[in-house]
This record gives structure tokens, C-alpha cells and sequence, in this order.
């Protein structure tokens, strides 16, 4: 006798696979990896970290096997927005690949910027898979009293 092990959901996952074989396939919130030869391509958007310091705002975003040209920053309306596209190798003659893990594809990530933020000064570098945008915020302003005239 043979047990297989019940997913609740394993029949739903499969009818959604049959209907569109495009699609990626999760599990517990996590990408199932697909077989060779099936598509891998979805969207995904990279995991970012936001950071304060006195003087400034940090985004770091996780870009691995993503070129500087492939990314795009921009402000609009008050929101930062991070966008590119992560292009996959998928075929090789030297080699045979039989698991793939990794999602491909266009990205974006946006975030809305406090009201102290330099969008003036903006900047953003990246190094090792890492983007790094640097959000200065501008100095508050010195209250001041004014003294009115009555008359």
C-alpha cells in the first residue's frame, strides 16, 4: 500500500497550471521551483529595506543578476519608484539545466516619500546586487516671530 500525502490544495494548483502554464506556482507564500523547459518568467518584485538617519532616507533593494542599465529610478507626485527588468539566461548550449528558482522578468517597487524629502538631491548607486537610493531630507524650517504693527 502506498501513501501519498494530501494537499488541500494540490488539485486546484494543478487545474490553475493545465489552464495556464504561465503561471507560478506558490507555496506557503514562496515560488515552486519549475522544471526545466517550463516557463519561469512572472512577476516578482525585489525585497527592499527603508532606513532613517538624521540627515537622510535609505532604500536598499535587493537587484541580483540585475545590471545598473536594466534600473530605473524615478519621482513623481512625492512617490520614488524603482523599476527594471531581470533577464533571464535560460538557455545554455555548455550546459543542461534541470531546476529553476529564480523569477525573471519586469519589476517595480514604489514608495511615497515623507515630506521632508530633497527630491532635488536624490541619488542612487549600485554594487554587489544592492541598490542603494539616498533620499536627503531637506533642513526644517527655523520658526521665526515677526512682530505686526496694531493700529
Amino acid at each position: 500500500m502506498t501513501l501519498i500525502r494530501w494537499e488541500a490544495f494540490r488539485e486546484l494548483d494543478e487545474f490553475i497550471t493545465r489552464c495556464n502554464p504561465y503561471s507560478v506556482r506558490l507555496s506557503a507564500g514562496r515560488p515552486v521551483p519549475v522544471e526545466a523547459g517550463q516557463q519561469a518568467a512572472a512577476t516578482w518584485a525585489p525585497a527592499a529595506n527603508i532606513s532613517e538617519t538624521d540627515a537622510e532616507y535609505m532604500i536598499k533593494a535587493e537587484l541580483p543578476e540585475v545590471s545598473k542599465e536594466d534600473v530605473k529610478v524615478t519621482v513623481d507626485d512625492g512617490v520614488i519608484t524603482i523599476s527594471g527588468e531581470r533577464h533571464g539566461d535560460l538557455e545554455r548550449k555548455d550546459e543542461k539545466l534541470h531546476r529553476i528558482e529564480s523569477l525573471y522578468g519586469s519589476f517595480s517597487r514604489s514608495f511615497r516619500l515623507p515630506e521632508d524629502a530633497d527630491v532635488g538631491a536624490i541619488h542612487a548607486e549600485s554594487k554587489n546586487g544592492i541598490l542603494k537610493v539616498r533620499v536627503p531630507k531637506q533642513p526644517a524650517a527655523r520658526p521665526r516671530t515677526v512682530e505686526v504693527q496694531v493700529n
